[in-house]
């Protein structure tokens, strides 16, 4: 069942991705980012019981493939992230907290409203940790490089 819903998320991330204008031969490796990045959230969620930390999980493992895609595909890594975070977006969240505004059950709202405002948070905060994470391996090859370069 998780590797079906992977599978829609395969198909919402291309969606995505061609609206996007993503080029051509990005498309398939963006899917791929966000069918993982779905399959790491709904397992996570199925053991940990936590939307927010299984969130920060999806969004984390959809940083991390999109930054090894830009460096196979020579790309930024927006062009595999943007798309790739789109099935975690907490769309729901925000409906059924406008939904409760709307029928004036405030307490329902303001518990909705603040899971998804968290889930946000922690999409942003893994997006910027799996970035910075790979930025620093990227400098610490470029360091090794040149301290090869400098012994020979």
């Amino acid at each position: 069942m998780i590797f079906l819903t992977g599978f829609y998320a395969f198909l919402c991330t291309i969606g995505f991705a061609i609206l996007f204008n993503i080029p051509k031969q990005n498309i398939v490796p963006s899917g791929l980012a966000g069918a993982l990045g779905w399959v790491v959230y709904t397992s996570a969620q199925n053991v940990l019981d936590s939307i927010v930390f299984s969130a920060f999980l999806g969004a984390f493992v959809v940083g991390i493939v999109g930054e090894i895609f830009a460096r196979i595909y020579k790309e930024p890594g927006t062009i595999f992230v943007v798309p790739g975070i789109i099935p975690l977006v907490p769309g729901y969240g925000l409906y059924y907290a406008m939904l409760k505004s709307v029928e004036n059950d405030y307490d329902a709202a303001i518990q909705a409203g603040l899971e998804t405002f968290l889930v946000a948070i922690a999409i942003a905060s893994a997006i910027i940790a799996s970035t910075s994470i790979g930025r620093m391996i990227k400098s610490g090859l470029r360091v090794r490089q040149l301290k090869k370069q400098s012994l020979k």
